[in-house]
């Protein structure tokens, strides 16, 4: 059975992105009218669902959100009416190119989310398409269940994109693909055909008739070409047709939404170890690690994973403070083996006679039980494909050929000749991947913006699809065919198995109208490449160094691979706290680096800088930076929205809000001159209603805002007078013998929070240090920079420079006590200054205040003993993206004080964010997720530290509790 209109050109098929929104009105409406979920035909929407984790793009028609499978019903009656494709999506991380298409995009993520029902008898969960793996997964832990396949992508990617990919995981050499745990699925044909597919092969109807009777025709060539193969993806599963094994559910499986629309899906679950341990095994290289595979699976692990030296370099490099990597033992490729057990004890046993059994093979063996440990050498095994897409100075490497799988007991042989075959096409590539099973993982550094470079694309993935059939593997081993590779399959399947291939998709979906051009017919793999189609049309003059990109903005919009790590539904975390609240994905760091991506080519998103679509987006984004650091492909959106607005409003009024607390610095210093009576009027004033709806009015700031006292006088002011300060604390250090140190008096701290500066400078006198302070008002220029006043920034920035010029040339050290300017100065700064000498200066030679109290811990802890108060900790987000709080943990532990590190995320207020008109619902909200909740729930003798000011005043302006500053708690704690 063939289909009846494949040849047949249609108007959405031969026209498709070309055409205007306006062209598909009557779609839209008739939709509208059908449905109660969402419809978006509106060009941000588009843009943001353009494209998935893969090298591709495909605009959609429109974007529909449907609520229930009555929804999905009418909208397919619709897209029948009106002769249009359909595309089932859920989380788009495919990495394949088959979650982008010229259709309408059916979203499931946005609310047919649900876990239906959990069976722990019949070990099974029946669920919504749009269900997240680590939903499944938690809903069968308390019956001691689990669902086995597990992607890197297991806390966002959806079980309807598992089952249309037939994704696998880390743990498939125990528990199998998707395909081995799909019990039965509800599914809906473009025609309107509604079926249960279960597992015994006998559903009845034309489609599950056809079916059987394509597997009979085809049972002698599935038996000797379809390769026998743990990790084999690539093609449809014929093999589940065959008579004696007929299983349509199956058959289903990895169909990638070209032949019906999943409804639910029953699913199998496993039994789950309720310990787990790990033995990280080193060798020589990644090949030898290859070889030795064989050997760990005879110990029946649930894990056997693989990691290139390479990719540890990559990650030391993206990330210099990171040291979970140091746990790693000698070697230059590992292999990371779980085993479970009843107990800890038992788990860490049974990983220690792994590492025993292999230690004639290894160059080292570590085994972890610890399960936070654990987590973090998990982390950098799940996050190998965001960290190899870009090296540290902007090079770029992408998908493609990344996950091709080999019988694992060739896996070694076929990996040295893989890198032989990089080699003859002059390409790079690091790896990592499921060694346990012979799949393999890369990110290329293919060249896709030149003729020449696409051409070398299509050569090296022709010769790379003819070394994997010599070995008797799978184009593709867990990510599916898509645009990527469907091309290639007549290269490892004879032509009676792809013409099977295109019969099965017939019977399914005669109408070509599910996703069409993958798998069946497939569009080739040089067309559609997003780069391409997406060649940027402004100029690309950037006001800010994008120094990682090399000096460019569009390859900074190209950063974001989709890989969806800022779309997860968590109550905690720092990246991407406007995407927690809000659940859009226009709110998300995808969602945002889409939309730039397509202002910068201009077609879809036609107004450029001036893009009103670009601007709602990008309005609530923090600028917290969480992405920075959280995102692992670094996509930085705080500097990116500075550009925005910096462009935007070039030579343009701007939001009162930029006036106002953009210039904030400015006009603190104008009242800091006022003698301390003054300063008390101007606070009583700001808290007259009339008056202080007046002002807010003026400065954009929201009416619920409260707007903070000044302090009587600055900490400068007072320094400058020679006032009584806090009285130093005997450390047994003789003062100034450990030389000067600059105290660099941020605009925050100064006027707001003195006390906060004098406490330090106590602390930092006991410990011998000279205190000096900037012989002129200094500021980092952070909040022109957040509201995109570029030049003002810059101006700021160097005039500060020039005042510390003196002590950063005498290499004398700078001490911050406000995080997000000690972090503007160590990073921003080169983005603002990238060509001045003293900005490198800066990098070296400013810290934290921790992290000069760390370098002191021993003498800290013999002075303030043990048993010094408990503190709840809010790490500040710039703090967390730029310079970490291992320093921070150290110094509360030396000061005897009880620190529990909250795992809140950013604080909602963020600077002028929470300050600003229309933003205090969605900044209040983002502080519900887990900072006020914890305070609440804290005994009120614990202390809230937060080194923020935005941090202090959110908590403040919630009513909880004063919270305090680390120099505040190291004062008490040295002073008894």
């Amino acid at each position: 059975m063939t289909t009846d209109s494949a040849a047949r050109p249609t108007t959405a098929r031969s026209e498709g992105g070309s055409r205007s929104t306006t062209a598909y009105r009557a779609l839209e409406n008739d939709l509208r009218a059908a449905i109660g979920g969402e419809v978006r035909f509106d060009a941000g929407s588009r843009a943001m669902w353009s494209a998935d984790a893969s090298n591709y793009r495909g605009v959609p028609i429109g974007v529909i959100s449907p609520r229930d499978a009555a929804d999905v019903e009418a909208a397919v009656a619709v897209c029948r009416t009106h002769d249009v494709p359909v595309l089932p999506v859920g989380s788009r991380t495919s990495i394949a190119g088959q979650a982008v298409n010229t259709a309408v995009a059916m979203d499931f993520r946005t609310h047919m989310d649900a876990i239906l029902s959990v069976d722990p008898d019949a070990r099974t969960a029946t669920v919504q398409p749009g269900a997240v793996c680590d939903a499944v997964r938690d809903a069968g832990k308390p019956h001691g269940l689990t669902f086995g396949p597990d992607p890197s992508t297991h806390n966002r990617c959806s079980i309807g994109g598992m089952i249309g990919n037939n994704a696998c995981g880390s743990h498939s050499v125990a528990w199998g693909k998707t395909v081995d745990n799909v019990a039965s699925l509800e599914v809906l044909t473009y025609r309107g055909e509604r079926l249960v597919l279960g597992g015994d092969g006998t559903e009845t109807g034309a489609i599950p008739d056809a079916l059987r009777a394509l597997g009979a025709r085809v049972a002698d060539d599935v038996e000797k070409h379809v390769p026998e193969l743990t990790r084999r993806v690539s093609g449809y599963n014929l093999d589940q047709l065959v008579p004696g094994n007929v299983n349509l559910a199956k058959a289903l499986v990895g169909t990638e939404g070209t032949c019906a629309t999943i409804l639910s899906a029953t699913v199998d679950l496993v039994e789950s170890p309720p310990a787990r341990a790990l033995a990280v095994l080193g060798f020589p290289d990644a090949y030898h690690a290859a070889d030795n595979v064989m050997i760990v699976r005879e110990h029946s692990p649930l894990t056997i994973e693989g990691m290139d030296a390479g990719l540890i370099a990559s990650l030391r490099a993206l990330r210099p403070n990171e040291t979970t990597s140091r746990m790693l033992p000698e070697g230059k490729g590992w292999l990371y083996v779980e085993t479970g057990g009843a107990t800890r004890a038992e788990a860490e046993a049974a990983a220690q006679a792994v590492a025993d059994a292999m230690r004639a093979y290894t160059t080292g063996a570590v085994v972890v039980g610890e399960p936070a440990r654990m987590a973090a050498l998990w982390k950098i095994r799940e996050e190998g494909a965001g960290l190899l897409t870009r090296s540290p100075e902007g090079g770029e490497a992408w998908p493609g050929w990344e996950d091709a799988a080999v019988p694992p007991e060739r896996f070694g042989a076929y990996l040295r000749e893989f890198d032989k075959v990089l080699e003859d096409h002059g390409r790079k590539g690091i790896y990592y991947g499921h060694f346990g099973d012979g799949c393999l993982h890369v990110r290329i550094d293919f060249d896709l913006l030149s003729k020449p470079g696409v051409q070398n694309f299509r050569d090296f993935m022709t010769a790379a699809a003819d070394l994997v059939v010599a070995h008797g593997g799978s184009l593709s081993g867990e990510h599916g065919d898509g645009q990527a590779r469907a091309e290639l399959l007549p290269r490892m399947y004879p032509p009676q198995i792809i013409t099977a291939f295109e019969d099965f998709k017939g019977i399914w979906d005669p109408d070509d109208r599910m996703n069409p051009g993958r798998v069946v017919r497939p569009a080739t793999m040089d067309e559609n490449l997003r780069v391409q189609l997406g060649m940027p049309t402004m100029p690309d003059e950037p006001k800010l160094a994008f120094g990682h990109d090399r000096g460019s903005f569009h390859r900074a919009t190209r950063r974001c691979l989709g890989v969806g790590k800022c779309a997860v539904d968590t109550g905690s975390g720092v990246m991407c706290p406007s995407w927690n609240v809000t659940k859009e994905e226009k709110h998300s760091t995808r969602g945002r680096a889409r939309l730039l991506f397509e202002m910068a080519n201009g077609e879809i998103i036609t107004d450029g800088w001036q893009s009103d679509e670009v601007a709602e987006s990008l309005d609530l984004c923090l600028s917290c930076k969480g992405c920075k650091s959280d995102c692992p492909v670094g996509v930085d959106m705080a500097s990116y929205k500075t550009e925005f607005l910096a462009n935007r409003y070039h030579r343009k009024l701007r939001p009162r809000s930029h006036y106002s607390m953009g210039a904030l610095p400015r006009w603190l210093r104008a009242v800091g001159v006022l003698p301390a009576a003054a300063v008390e009027g101007v606070n009583r004033l700001a808290q007259v209603p009339l008056l202080a709806k007046v002002a807010k009015k003026a400065g954009g700031i929201d009416a619920r805002r409260a707007i903070p006292p000044i302090a009587r006088e600055t900490y400068t002011a007072r320094a400058a007078r020679g006032l009584p300060m806090s009285t130093v604390p005997d450390l047994g250090v003789a003062p100034g013998s450990r030389g000067p140190l600059l105290l660099w008096t941020d605009t925050f701290t100064d006027h707001f929070d003195p006390e906060i500066a004098a406490d330090a400078v106590a602390v930092l006198t006991g410990l011998g240090y000279r205190v000096e302070l900037p012989p002129k008002n200094v500021c980092c220029g952070l909040t022109w920079t957040s509201t995109g006043q570029v030049t003002a920034a810059r101006r700021v920035l160097a005039r500060s420079l020039r005042a510390i010029g003196p002590a950063l040339d005498a290499g004398i050290p700078v001490v911050g006590l406000e995080p997000s300017c000690t972090a503007a100065l160590r990073s921003d700064a080169a983005e603002l200054l990238p060509d001045d000498p003293r900005v490198p200066l800066l990098a070296r030679q400013v810290s934290t205040f921790a992290e000069l109290l760390a370098r002191h811990a021993d003498e800290l802890s013999a002075v303030a003993g043990t048993g010094n108060g408990a503190a709840l900790v809010q790490i500040h987000c710039h703090q967390h993206a730029e310079l970490g709080s291992e320093p921070d943990r150290a110094v509360l532990a030396a000061l005897g004080v009880d620190a529990t590190v909250l795992d809140s995320g950013c604080c909602g207020l963020a600077g002028n964010f929470g300050f600003e008109d229309g933003h205090y619902d969605v900044s209040m909200a983002c502080a519900e997720r887990a900072l006020l909740p914890a305070l609440r729930a804290a005994d009120e003798t614990v202390d809230l530290l937060a080194d923020g000011y935005s941090c202090r005043t959110q908590v403040r302006q919630a009513g909880e509790r004063e919270p305090v500053h680390l120099a505040q708690i190291a004062y008490r704690s040295l002073r008894g």
